[in-house]
């Protein structure tokens, strides 16, 4: 039976140790009776930081705090290695953190080399398994006992795999040479002899790694929760390229509509007559305009956190909400998600408008979740599998 049944009675018998090298065998109990955190209990979380060596400062590095940088300070324990705090969160947030030790804990917003410091000082939290890796770093996750499930997808027993092949791709209508082109297609495919739907989804770098969409979709074909489908995830450009080029961007949708698609169609199997479109971010926003230009084509729409309000581009982007309105044709089937921690302006405030427009509409079937988490892969990857679920759903399928 564990000693301490909550941080608090341990920080009480803590403080009552007759000396440090008391007080720093009870820490070392600790860790030993509890090697993984953060410590989860009711709508509170209790982070920890050890080390050996001295520290000016350690804090807790979340998008949810308000303020510049967006840090809570650990408190250290007083002669011990043992730094702490706890923060209170909804039942269901779901939250990306990092630790920042010995960071200057100066404004963010006047930081001249912003990579560097998150390079010299920010890091993941050892003691939490719970983690997700991009291309520029490794995050550590908080999941509170109501969040959405967040499983390493490609790591799950017994499911059958799909494949993933890589192509390169070039467009005349936006100008650019090479960009890599993952096309998933579903377990069986190869010797099913059907046609598939397609979804196609941008920013492919991100799909088809840190979002796991493809691992995704196989736990998902399985259990018959979506049905077998093509996705094709198309690389982006930089982030200055992405904003010009989705941002209602009819290149862009020619580029998908003449390019794209008759190299896919090409290549694999297709089904002329189901075709969607997806996107995060700005993606979204690239997959919308698509969409709104042709439902007839694109008869099946995911837009998860699309910023649709205040910030770069804010003119066309407070477009869309109108625009979903005056459509007289809309995709069968919508998916929209926003975080509860984006910023209000720009994601959260305009999607809810959106919503309300789209819950009137009764020539779509429509789905809108609010997540629990910020601006970020890990709420992404989270809503991904109802996205999914939704535009294609399988016999098990809710609401299919």
């Amino acid at each position: 039976m564990p000693r301490w049944n909550s941080f608090e009675s341990f920080l009480a018998d803590a403080r009552r140790a007759d000396s440090d090298e008391e007080r720093q065998e009870l820490v070392d109990e600790l860790l030993m009776e509890r090697p993984t955190w953060p410590w989860v209990q009711g709508r509170r979380a209790t982070f920890i930081f050890t080390s050996l060596g001295s520290r000016r400062s350690v804090a807790l590095n979340l998008d949810t705090v308000k303020g510049d940088p967006p840090f809570v300070p650990m408190t250290r324990l007083e002669g011990t290695s043992l730094w702490y705090t706890t923060q209170e969160f909804q039942p269901d947030d779901l939250l990306d953190y990092l630790l920042a030790v010995d960071d200057p804990m100066t404004p963010l917003a006047t930081e001249t080399d912003i990579v560097g410091r998150i390079s010299n000082y920010w890091r993941f939290d050892a003691r939490n398994p719970l983690r997700m890796e991009t291309a520029q770093q490794m995050v550590s996750v908080l999941r509170m006992g109501d969040a959405r499930p967040f499983p390493d997808w490609a790591a799950l027993k017994g499911v059958p795999r799909g494949r993933v092949y890589e192509h390169f791709v070039d467009s005349v209508q936006l100008g650019y040479k090479g960009r890599k082109l993952w096309v998933y297609t579903p377990p069986g495919y190869d010797r099913s002899g059907m046609v598939y739907p397609l979804l196609i989804f941008q920013d492919g770098q991100w799909a088809a790694g840190p979002l796991q969409m493809p691992a995704i979709a196989d736990a998902l074909i399985k259990h018959e929760r979506m049905k077998p489908v093509v996705i094709a995830m198309l690389q982006s450009g930089s982030q200055q390229e992405r904003l010009k080029e989705y941002v209602s961007n009819d290149r862009h949708y020619a580029s998908l509509l003449t390019e794209l698609l008759p190299f896919i169609q090409t290549h694999y199997r297709i089904d002329s007559t189901d075709l969607g479109v997806g996107g995060v971010a700005v993606g979204a926003i690239a997959a919308a305009h698509a969409a709104l230009r042709n439902p007839a084509v694109f008869n099946s729409l995911i837009m998860i956190s699309p910023p649709l309000g205040k910030g770069l581009a804010e003119e066309l982007l407070e477009r869309y909400v109108a625009r979903f309105e005056e459509s007289k044709l809309l995709p069968r089937r919508i998916f929209q998600s926003v975080g509860r921690y984006e910023a209000r302006a720009r994601f959260l405030k305009p999607a809810q408008a959106l919503r309300d427009v789209l819950e009137r509409r009764s020539d779509t079937a429509y789905r809108f979740v609010e997540v629990g988490s910020g601006h970020g892969l890990v709420g992404f990857r989270s809503v991904i599998p109802e996205a999914l679920a939704w535009v294609y759903p399988g016999k098990n399928a809710p609401n299919g």
